[in-house]
């Protein structure tokens, strides 16, 4: 029974402190939410979800093998993208997708990567947009660098751009248009 009522007591105190923690403090300044996620994203355009993780990998059906045979995840057949320099295989997650990059051709951007990272390794991620050009306009005028001067179509099919990771915090970020 003091079991039961040294809990309560302990619950009743924890309640207590989280309360005053989650208080907030008057200030000189005021700060509204809504106004500096709009100076984040702007009002032309918003970030979207998620879209895919890609990743870079020396044995294309080694690693298309273990998603689908150990892993159990949908994945496509490989589809060469020749204008990439890639060939792309696609594991369906449910909430988003996976893109397993090989290298295709002499001049393939994941050739380098492999050479630096030799069992492969996480290559960008892609966050949806809902007005891409709206976005590379205000993320120039922001000094965020793009890979290329002009969006590209990209593996889905849809207008893409390549954040610099330099700009991103050590990350390569593509932008996909919704």
């Amino acid at each position: 029974m003091r079991r039961v009522v040294k809990a309560a007591a302990l619950a009743a105190s924890a309640t207590g402190l989280f309360s005053r923690v989650q208080t907030p403090v008057a200030s000189g300044r005021s700060f509204s939410v809504s106004q500096s996620l709009q100076q984040v994203s702007g009002p032309v355009w918003n970030l979207g979800r998620l879209n895919h993780v890609a990743v870079a990998v020396p044995d294309l059906e080694k690693a298309s093998s273990f998603y689908r045979d150990v892993l159990g995840a949908q994945v496509s057949e490989a589809v060469p993208l020749p204008e990439h320099g890639v060939s792309v295989v696609f594991v369906n997650l449910g909430n988003t997708k996976m893109e397993l990059l090989h290298p295709l051709g002499s001049n393939s951007p994941i050739t380098g990567f492999l050479q630096k990272n030799k069992a492969g390794g996480m290559h960008h991620i892609c966050i949806e947009v809902d007005n891409i050009n709206a976005a590379v306009t205000d993320l120039k005028k922001k000094k965020i660098r793009s890979l290329s001067d002009e969006i590209k179509i990209g593996a889905h099919g849809k207008p893409v751009i390549f954040l610099h990771p330099k700009d991103c915090g050590g990350v390569l970020v593509e932008l996909e248009q919704a």
